[in-house]
């Protein structure tokens, strides 16, 4: 799943807690940001500073995606659809700031 991609962190949620995928994602010298599941008998430390903005990453996302002429695609070329998500975010963020 992760062969070939060059990064230097891996940020995934606890689904993605497996020893094989750490493991692997170690061998390529990537820091690992996965928090450990519940039932891990020896839990892994994690970056959660990290964490937090890969949540806030997500969250901005899942706002997008409410917006149907986002999610629909709805925009006829590419400069409408990005023109589009760009509006979308500037009211995502101005109501961070009020």
């Amino acid at each position: 799943m992760i062969e070939g991609i060059n990064a230097e962190v891996l940020l995934a949620d606890r689904g993605y807690d497996s020893n094989a995928i750490v493991e692997y994602a170690i061998k390529d010298d990537m820091q690992v940001v996965i928090p450990p599941k519940k039932n891990r008998k020896e839990k892994r430390t994690y970056d959660e500073y990290l964490y937090k903005l890969r949540h806030l990453v997500e969250n901005a996302f899942l706002h997008l995606k409410r917006w149907r002429g986002i999610a629909t695609r709805y925009a006829k070329n590419t400069d409408s659809f990005i023109a589009a998500v760009q509006i979308r975010c500037i009211a995502l963020w101005l109501k961070v700031l009020v």
